[in-house]
């Protein structure tokens, strides 16, 4: 009948958009959810003036790992690595997200910096408790990653993208210091060009 038709109706659009929202190989958000996210939030702590914080993980030596394995064993890595960030994730508001490749972003509302440093050290010994092993690793037999942390009051002058990209380059600077680690973001990373990681030398994905 039409009411029973109009319920599958509701039903199929409700999953068409939790799949344009989900990453279909980790099942945590896409980029797509987070950048729509990641806008809403910043208003609200501008509106608030509450911090807002953000982590950008990177796996180390990720196409390293997916040359000796093969994909099927790297989207495998990808599903769990992403679990053991979904492990660390504690209070309402913060969302995990898969960026892109073997980044995951983790936006945290409200969060100072020491909550936000706190998370990453958790990030990073959850994952190394996991112990997954990466045979072609030059830097550790089992898979690490390298966290860049942002940790800001959001201004006008600032536009929400800033925080990401402040992000981004500290997780380059933690992969130049040594991989395994979290930098944080400090004033001169707010001021590099969006489009910097691009350019970044292949040996430090």
């Amino acid at each position: 009948d039409l009411v029973r038709k109009e319920q599958l109706l509701a039903q199929a659009n409700a999953q068409l958009s939790m799949q344009s929202a989900t990453d279909g190989l980790t099942g945590i958000a896409n980029r797509r959810r987070f950048d729509e996210t990641l806008g809403i939030e910043w208003l609200r702590a501008a509106r608030n003036g509450n911090s807002i914080s953000l982590l950008m993980v990177d796996i180390d030596h990720f196409k390293l790992f997916n040359d000796h394995y093969g994909h099927l064993a790297g989207d495998e890595c990808l599903r769990r690595v992403s679990q053991v960030l979904s492990s660390c994730v504690r209070r309402a508001g913060e969302i995990l997200a898969r960026y892109g490749g073997e980044e995951f972003v983790m936006l945290m509302p409200g969060a100072d910096l020491t909550q936000t440093r706190d998370m990453a050290q958790r990030c990073l010994n959850r994952i190394e408790q996991q112990a997954i092993p990466h045979g072609s690793s030059p830097s550790a037999p089992h898979v690490t990653f390298s966290i860049g942390i942002a940790c800001v009051l959001p201004s006008s002058p600032r536009e929400a993208e800033s925080l990401v990209n402040a992000a981004d380059t500290a997780m380059y600077r933690a992969k130049m210091a040594g991989r395994a680690r979290y930098e944080v973001a400090d004033i001169a990373d707010w001021e590099i060009d969006k489009d910097a990681h691009r350019t970044r030398p292949a040996e430090l994905i």
